[in-house]
């Protein structure tokens, strides 16, 4: 009877995994993957031979990436995908060792992660192990396959330095594109808001991930003439875990969470930079500010999650729309703002035009009990154009694209309204405007931007 119980509650337990709260494709991939692990270790390991000089190097190798992990405890594990540096321990164990140590070593290290730096799910923590497990049996096989060509290579690694480098770093570009190929297809399906440029493919990442590679192959070529080398090595890798993470945490500070946009404080930053050039070199520039049209009752009515989904939609947008050099910023709460360089008035109304289409032809599905209401949001917008040779300052840029996101607002939303500061209080209606263009009527303005436009 108490076995029973116990069965009962075990498999209680696993019904109660997140992992079965994903779509079930993702779900199956999961397991295949981890599955595939599994039994890449099973068949590994059958045909081990134990050997005190493989566990003595095993265990160096494995002190080393545990050394790292408390190093990653002090610095925190941040909820995003994390660069970091365990390829360099970790790949000399996958290309000097025996094929079982390869998908062993991932395993050991995320469990003591795990335990030492934070709880994440144990699914994602399973494909994580299992990903990098694979893609190291992988760079293993390639190894393997390749050194026989170099006669009397795998003896004598540096006699044969060139050739060894060169194999080494096939074997980490191959390692690098399995791991990256299977955790993105996971981090994708669970969420397709989700950047894999922005995660994975940007400068910065690959920059990382690029350098991590070169370590761990100089660290792979060194070890494999002595073992001594771990301990010159060591200082130098902590080094460049720090660096890394220090452009982690940089570029973490100046985008909102929830968006990943830039936040206001470094909007406003870059955007009164920019401005202060286009003054200087008299080029144009311009400022528009977005406000999502009632989205407190989008809040109210489906919940802050079906709220969430919506600005990082319109978000996607705002990134996916415009120019490489345009800054794009949440400026709080359901405002965005944009900063346009080199961009004349027309030009500045037609990208806030598009835009606002753009976002206008977006449909979102709010949960409810006959499977999800299809819903559609609008955004009002204010642009403020400096055309070349005007001397303004940003904070009356501002104020002039705050005055004329007030008036889309009061004139209906779903439009654009545009001032150019060298024209004078000159309004453009976008397509959801009720009145005229160009000097039409229009509601008072804040006095912030009478203030501005009269100085």
């Amino acid at each position: 009877m108490s076995l029973a119980r116990w069965i009962s509650g075990r498999t209680s337990a696993i019904r109660s995994w997140q992992l079965w709260t994903r779509p079930r494709w993702l779900a199956a991939y999961i397991c295949a993957v981890v599955l595939a692990d599994v039994v890449l270790l099973a068949v590994a390991a059958s045909s081990l031979s134990i050997r005190v000089h493989d566990l003595a190097l095993f265990g160096a190798l494995l002190a080393c990436a545990a050394a790292t992990v408390e190093l990653t405890r002090r610095l925190g594990e941040g909820a995003r995908v994390v660069k970091d540096v365990y390829a360099v321990w970790e790949l000399p164990v996958a290309i000097l060792l025996p094929i079982a140590y390869a998908p062993l070593i991932p395993i050991v290290r995320l469990a003591l992660t795990q335990l030492r730096v934070g709880h994440k799910p144990l699914h994602r923590r399973a494909l994580t192990a299992a990903a990098i497990g694979i893609s190291y049996v992988a760079a293993a096989l390639v190894f393997h396959a390749t050194i026989r060509i170099v006669a009397g290579g795998s003896a004598n690694p540096g006699g044969h330095a060139l050739a060894w480098m060169a194999i080494l770093a096939l074997c980490a570009a191959v390692q690098w594109s399995v791991n990256t190929a299977l955790v993105l297809t996971a981090i994708k399906g669970a969420d397709r808001t989700v950047s894999l440029r922005d995660i994975q493919f940007a400068r910065e990442p690959i920059y990382n991930d690029v350098s991590e590679l070169c370590v761990a192959v100089l660290v792979t070529f060194c070890v494999a003439n002595s073992i001594l080398s771990l301990v010159f090595a060591f200082p130098f890798v902590t080094l460049l875990q720090r660096s890394s993470r220090h452009g982690q945490l940089l570029t973490e500070s100046r985008a909102d969470s929830k968006t990943g946009l830039l936040n206001a404080a470094t909007w406003e930053r870059e955007a009164t930079a920019e401005v202060v050039r286009a003054v200087r070199a008299k080029t144009p520039v311009a400022v528009a500010l977005l406000d999502l049209d009632r989205f407190k009752s989008i809040n109210d009515t489906y919940g802050h999650l079906t709220g969430d989904q919506v600005l990082k939609e319109v978000a996607r947008t705002l990134d996916t729309t415009l120019r490489e050099y345009d800054l794009a910023g949440r400026f709080g709460g359901e405002e965005f703002s944009l900063l346009l360089p080199h961009t004349r008035a027309t030009d500045a109304f037609r990208i806030a035009e598009r835009l606002r289409a753009s976002v206008a032809a977006l449909r979102f599905i709010a949960p409810g009990a006959a499977g999800g209401e299809r819903l559609s949001v609008t955004v009002s917008i204010g642009v403020a154009a400096l055309d070349g040779g005007a001397q303004r300052e940003f904070s009356d840029l501002l104020a002039a694209a705050d005055a004329a996101l007030y008036r889309a607002k009061a004139a209906g939303r779903d439009q654009v309204q545009m001032i150019s500061t060298t024209r004078g209080v000159s309004a453009i209606s976008g397509p959801g405007a009720g009145r005229g263009v160009n000097g039409a009527a229009a509601p008072e303005t804040p006095s912030a931007f009478r203030r501005a436009m009269t100085s």
